[in-house]
């Protein structure tokens, strides 16, 4: 007999879509991230506090915080994104703190080379910064900014982005 197709059971939704929340301002990554947004199907949200151009997709909107005053407001863009994230959400910048924030919000939060935050290295990550700032302010500029972004890190920031995505798809 054929099976009786209105006891079947209903194919379970998608889950929703990821959201992508780009910490934009200092983000060498934004090509691959549109990339893979739009393999998956994510939403990506480019969180900035000077427009730049996103890519046209009905699923990349550009984020532009200020201040109130017009004038840029450096922990805008971060505050728009820690009340955003939630356990949908793949945060990706290299703040500490904001990390830290995404983190307790239960976002998956990535940095550009690909390593992700997580709750064991973020407490001494956070530390560790806080000791560098300390050094810094007391050498006075040796050391320079972050080392140069390589082919390394940007084939690692794909992979672990493809990682996270898929995980939460079966989520």
């Amino acid at each position: 007999a054929m099976p009786d197709p209105t006891s079947a059971p209903a194919p379970a939704p998608d889950p929703a879509p990821a959201t992508i929340l780009v910490d934009a301002d200092a983000c060498p990554v934004k090509e691959e991230i549109y990339r893979v947004a739009e393999r998956f199907g994510a939403e990506v949200r480019v969180v900035s506090n000077s427009p730049f151009r996103v890519p046209v997709s009905a699923r990349v909107k550009r984020v532009v915080v200020s201040d109130g005053t017009g004038g840029p407001k450096f922990d805008a863009a971060d505050d728009w994104i820690a009340e955003q994230a939630d356990a949908r959400s793949v945060v990706i910048t290299a703040d500490i703190l904001l990390a830290e924030r995404c983190l307790k919000a239960g976002a998956r939060v990535l940095k550009h080379d690909g390593r992700e935050f997580d709750a064991a290295s973020i407490g001494s990550a956070v530390a560790t910064r806080a000791i560098m700032e300390d050094l810094r302010a007391g050498l006075d500029g040796v050391g320079g900014g972050p080392p140069p972004f390589s082919k390394a890190d940007r084939s690692n920031f794909l992979q672990a982005l493809d990682r996270v995505l898929v995980q939460l798809r079966r989520s």
